[in-house]
């Protein structure tokens, strides 16, 4: 992590990319047995299939949590105030997904000094799949 402070960080600033490999189905087998979440759409084909999907699909928290490496890549957990995500589209099995953030405010609440960080994970097709922010104070 950098040694940043309240003072140094800039509104605009950007966060360093995290970029992560292809989604494969070892990944989502890994993170179903790591998370709970056996939802049979995301590791079964059959299933997938009689949905309407083409394949199996990555997990929205998956990416969710991604967005959550990138933010403790950049700050210890401890300063994470809010964390907040939407999901826009679907990770599909050989997406590289690229989390990526920039700071847009900075403001004190309640005696803290925050930073408000616009978040969002994308393919490699430039497809915005989560949008989100968080609330870093420092």
């Amino acid at each position: 992590m950098m040694n940043m402070s309240y003072e140094t960080i800039e509104v605009g600033q950007a966060l360093p990319e995290l970029v992560l490999p292809p989604i494969n189905r070892t990944t989502l087998a890994l993170y179903a047995g790591a998370s709970g979440d056996h939802n049979p759409i995301h590791i079964d084909i059959d299933v997938a299939r009689r949905a309407g999907m083409p394949d199996v699909f990555a997990h929205g928290m998956l990416s969710m949590a991604y967005l959550g490496r990138l933010l403790t890549n950049w700050v210890p957990q401890k300063q994470i105030r809010e964390f907040n995500a939407r999901f826009t589209g679907i990770t599909h099995l050989g997406h590289v997904i690229t989390c990526s953030g920039k700071v847009t405010e900075k403001n004190e609440r309640d005696g803290e000094r925050l930073i408000k960080v616009q978040l969002q994970t994308a393919n490699q097709f430039g497809e915005l799949r989560i949008i989100g922010d968080a609330l870093i104070a420092f």
